[in-house]
């Protein structure tokens, strides 16, 4: 389970994150119009095989820097791997990126904190304008191919737009009653908020969002069970 508890420079760190994801959440309701096209959570389910197939391409990049096999990238091996994805951040860039992510203190980067990573650099960073060649492993357009609907479903479930999701719009988005077919009960979306809603504070910022989601998503299910009890 992951730790959310951390001091308070961590903390003052984490809200600055928030703080740009959640701008960059708000700037992206133009630049990502797909959200528009999401009208139920089957609308979303139907997209993660594809998702899952993406991630496991991810899961093997991950695999080949992790020079050690201990299950977690340290930072000089996740320096290697962000240079032959061509992302251009400066030491203390990476740094920082490195201790937002490490969220359970474990001193290394684990697999579903790797995900975030590049999500956060995706969103944040721009890639190096030195080379347009893609990486040999994963490239621009893989990247692509995950994060954009991750971040469309985001928007989709982000009904005032202001960055952040509502417990209150995230259930009834859920629970739509133009698909009545597709509801779920409510004890089931209460749980899903739940495991976004690290502080228990009713709102969910976008990192909280992705680590929650990447579970749903899963890797090596069989079966869709997002919506089942």
């Amino acid at each position: 389970m992951l730790c959310c508890c951390v001091n308070s420079e961590n903390n003052k760190k984490y809200a600055e994150l928030d703080a740009k994801l959640a701008r960059k959440m708000v700037e992206s309701r133009s630049i990502y119009p797909g959200h528009r096209s999401l009208k139920s959570m089957d609308s979303i389910i139907m997209k993660f095989p594809k998702l899952r197939e993406g991630l496991r391409n991810i899961r093997s990049v991950f695999e080949s820097y992790d020079n050690d096999t201990n299950g977690t990238i340290d930072i000089e091996e996740l320096k290697k791997c962000l240079e032959e994805l061509k992302l251009s951040l400066s030491d203390e860039e990476v740094k920082g990126l490195y201790s937002w992510c490490d969220v359970d203190g474990s001193k290394g980067i684990q697999f579903n904190e790797f995900i975030v990573l590049l999500c956060l650099i995706y969103l944040l960073a721009k890639p190096s304008s030195e080379s347009s060649t893609e990486s040999r492993e994963m490239g621009p357009k893989l990247v692509e191919s995950i994060f954009d609907p991750i971040v469309e479903v985001f928007l989709f479930l982000d009904k005032d737009g202001k960055g952040k999701l509502n417990k209150t719009d995230v259930i009834k988005t859920l629970n739509n009653e133009d698909y009545p077919l597709e509801r779920s009960p409510s004890h089931v979306t209460n749980m899903r908020f739940e495991e976004m809603d690290w502080g228990r504070k009713g709102k969910v910022g976008f990192r909280e969002f992705l680590f929650a989601f990447m579970s749903w998503v899963g890797l090596d299910d069989a079966d869709d069970d997002f919506m089942s009890s």
